[in-house]
């Protein structure tokens, strides 16, 4: 039985993956997404065991990536871990296989709870710099293994993955290598390539502050900028915080359509609600956590993607 990881390419997905390879030595692991996530379970074959970590299920193609996990659970077993809110009207007794899923932590810190009794080392640092990652390190688990560590130390080590990974979201190869020096239990600031482009970036970013108010436009309470070059993420911190905008987006033009990440700071705000009920009607797809999510939206359809937006934020007439 091959055992294959599927994960996502932020630094709670790469956490996540290298606790999966860590308890699984071996393993091959392969960068997936929402969009991409059933077409890259093509690389699976009956007999796998399969672990998912960090992918949020697709809305527009559910059924089918559903069905697809039925056959590699029915033909091997599969395991999937996630920490998004899941479409609406679906639990996680429809999930086929052993489905972790909670809202409240990190998936590296569901990651760490199911495979820690097949870890070689203390990886909990691992678990920490995933949840630090996405902004989920104050649970009790997280409490706890802070314990055992520096907490200065941590959050220097998690700057150093998070700021390294940044403008790398497509090299593959240099993300294994992230996973694998992970798996090891070594900090990411003993990664030379890792380290390197975390001192790049971090200048990078400090550039872009600078510069990215002016290249915002804003409608209504949405700030937004397209083709910025820096984290579609980061991109959208900033260019809300510079307007002073309820919303941020930061998009980039990508065959046709805009891919976005959107953030926001007010709890009364929920992001992925609004972009799983909007987003559908457009011909895209969308979704995340309330105050950080992504949409994929057809280019000729971003101005009617903005107005429904701001409608819902407006709420019911």
């Amino acid at each position: 039985m091959a055992t294959r990881i599927f994960t996502h390419g932020d630094g709670d997905g790469l956490c996540a993956g290298a606790l999966a390879l860590a308890a699984n030595p071996g393993a091959e692991v392969f960068f997936t997404h929402p969009f991409g996530l059933l077409g890259d379970l093509g690389n699976a074959e009956e007999g796998d065991f399969v672990v998912i970590c960090d992918i949020s299920l697709p809305e527009h193609e559910l059924s089918a990536v559903l069905d697809r996990f039925s056959e590699l659970a029915e033909g091997g077993r599969l395991v999937y871990i996630d920490h998004h809110p899941l479409p609406e009207g679906l639990s996680i007794g429809d999930i086929p296989g052993e489905a972790i899923h909670d809202t409240r932590s990190s998936a590296s810190e569901l990651a760490y709870g199911l495979f820690r009794e097949g870890l070689g080392g203390p990886l909990g640092r691992v678990a920490i710099y995933g949840a630090i990652a996405d902004y989920l390190d104050g649970t009790p688990m997280m409490a706890k293994l802070l314990c055992d560590w520096d907490k200065r130390a941590i959050y220097f080590e998690t700057g150093v993955l998070v700021q390294g990974i940044e403008g790398r979201k497509r090299d593959y190869d240099f993300k294994r290598s992230v996973v694998r020096h992970l798996a090891a239990n070594d900090p990411p600031s003993a990664h030379p390539e890792l380290l390197r482009s975390a001192l790049e970036n971090a200048a990078r970013e400090e550039g872009a502050i600078r510069s990215i108010g002016k290249r915002v436009r804003v409608e209504g309470e949405v700030a937004y900028v397209i083709d910025f070059p820096f984290s579609l993420g980061k991109a959208a911190i900033y260019a809300r915080a510079s307007a002073g905008a309820a919303v941020g987006i930061a998009g980039e033009r990508r065959k046709g359509s805009i891919d976005m990440s959107l953030r926001t700071c007010r709890g009364d705000i929920d992001l992925n609600r609004i972009l799983r009920r909007i987003a559908p009607g457009l011909g895209g797809s969308g979704g995340g956590h309330p105050s950080a999510a992504g949409a994929r939206i057809p280019e000729g359809r971003f101005r009617e993607f903005i107005e429904g937006l701001n409608a819902a934020l407006a709420g019911p007439p």
